[in-house]
């Protein structure tokens, strides 16, 4: 059984990250385990056409390590599988991965003080262990009446079917998040038939991108902080809208500017209609792009706001009766934020999952580690997402408390460390107390950053940098050593 001090799960911004700053801290005992066959997270399994991201390039990427070459303001998938690519043979993280190591359950050992990691490559014991896996690692795919029976081909945006040819198909698309609709003006014109099953509208705003010219990327490779300072304009440009999420009534003028997006592009009134929400700018993911709405208005394309009542063997089938005969369905309905499956696989001291912790809602200190399960540090925890900037930020934040967790437990002699059950509940306290009015929780929508219990256990309610101003000091009264560890 290979043991190591530190284990990284997942290789995606947050494992990558991780490891970067590990090694630079001196903690060179650690592995990276990845299910896939390369590092890059979702940007490697993701495949759509038409993905690109949507937050700006300069702060869509690490603090340590500013890419000069970013060919647009805003990157498509390939830019930044390269980039994290880039960055782990520039760190020199290659020796510490190991692909392909799934991992099938994170159980603590009481006796040893570690953690034990079955995996599809065998057991391995970590004394701490970096849960980066990512809230979007876990496709959600709605329970419809009569989908087993569908005879056609059928598949979720992140697992795209590059093998099947959409090419004169009737295809219907169920879903217009965020995927969705950066894959839908890719595909309109290649099908025959294209039906789009929308349950609720988006906003959707203008994508202000454009192509950054060869000279400002000499000016970024050759002149000492130019690249610096335009991401932190851009990076304070991004803290200012996070006003309009935590106070509502400012938000006005940007869902005016979202109106009017929609005028412009959509001149069928019955179709505009169709397509304007009934619910706070905001309240659901904003969304960005110049295609969407021009496809919808193609001939060969259908907006369907009927609900969906089954599916049929060649159709899908809506409450009214109405039968869409379709022969590829392809899922655009997003991941399993609130409900991952991972923490049905962690097992705290006395066998206590961490699904057991966290319901009914699931709960954490600082975003980062949970009470009762010692040594288990989280990327982007419980309350951590963001709506109006970059997650990067939220995870450079989040690897400066655990670098200081790592360094206090090394200086004292510690094994084993937990945040102590009040610090967790002081925690969420404030968190609830912030979500109050903002318009996650009194914009009139229901969203995938709301739990069943209509709690927000993804969204942080404020602005990034006071995030990184909360996790800047390690408070060790916040913390206990194991064993002697209570349970909330």
């Amino acid at each position: 059984m290979s043991s190591f001090d530190i284990a990284i799960i997942g290789a995606g911004f947050g494992g990558i990250g991780a490891a970067v700053r590990l090694k630079q801290a001196g903690f060179d005992d650690f592995s990276v385990l990845e299910q896939s066959d390369d590092v890059g997270g979702v940007w490697c399994a993701n495949t759509y056409p038409g993905l690109t991201c949507d937050i700006p390039s300069h702060l869509y990427s690490f603090s340590f390590a500013l890419n000069p070459d970013w060919p647009d303001t805003f990157s498509s998938r390939q830019e930044i599988w390269a980039y994290l690519r880039s960055c782990t043979d520039r760190f020199g993280i290659r020796p510490h991965l190991r692909l392909g190591h799934k991992v099938h359950e994170t159980t603590w050992d009481d006796r040893e003080q570690c953690w034990r990691l079955s995996t599809t490559r065998g057991t391995f014991t970590a004394r701490v262990v970096i849960n980066a896996i990512g809230a979007l690692s876990d496709p959600s795919i709605p329970d419809i009446p009569g989908l087993g029976s569908f005879q056609g081909t059928i598949f979720h945006s992140s697992r795209w079917r590059h093998d099947h040819d959409l090419t004169g198909r009737r295809v219907a698309v169920i879903g217009t998040g965020a995927s969705a609709i950066q894959f839908i003006p890719q595909i309109a014109p290649q099908v025959g038939k294209l039906t789009v099953f929308q349950r609720t509208p988006p906003w959707v705003v203008p994508r202000r991108g454009r192509p950054i010219s060869s000279m400002e990327r000499l000016v970024y490779r050759n002149v000492p902080g130019a690249q610096r300072l335009v991401r932190a304009a851009i990076y304070w440009g991004r803290e200012t809208m996070a006003l309009g999420f935590l106070y509502p009534n400012l938000s006005r003028r940007a869902q005016q500017k979202a109106v009017a997006h929609l005028e412009r592009q959509v001149p069928d009134p019955a179709l505009r209609a169709k397509l304007t929400p009934a619910y706070g700018f905001g309240c659901k993911r904003v969304l960005l792009s110049n295609d969407y709405y021009p496809a919808l208005v193609r001939d060969n394309v259908e907006l369907v706001v009927d609900r969906i009542g089954q599916v049929r063997p060649h159709a899908v089938v809506t409450a009214d009766g109405a039968e869409h005969a379709v022969d590829t369905i392809i899922f655009g309905t997003g991941f399993h934020v609130t409900d991952p499956a991972f923490p049905r696989y962690v097992r705290g001291p006395g066998g206590r999952t961490l699904a057991d912790a966290w319901t009914p809602t699931m709960r954490s200190y600082l975003g980062t580690m949970v009470a009762g399960f010692p040594n288990l540090f989280l990327m982007l925890g419980p309350n951590t997402g963001l709506g109006h900037t970059s997650v990067v930020l939220m995870m450079e934040s989040q690897l400066h408390h655990i670098i200081a967790a790592l360094r206090h437990m090394q200086r004292t002699g510690t094994r084993a460390i937990a945040p102590v059950p009040e610090a967790q509940e002081r925690f969420s306290a404030y968190i609830d107390a912030k979500l109050a009015g903002t318009v996650w929780t009194a914009g009139g929508c229901t969203s995938w950053y709301l739990d069943a219990n209509g709690h927000s256990p993804s969204i942080w309610p404020g602005f990034a940098n006071s995030f990184r101003r909360r996790l800047r000091r390690f408070q060790p009264a916040d913390y206990q050593a194991a064993p002697v560890l209570k349970e909330v």
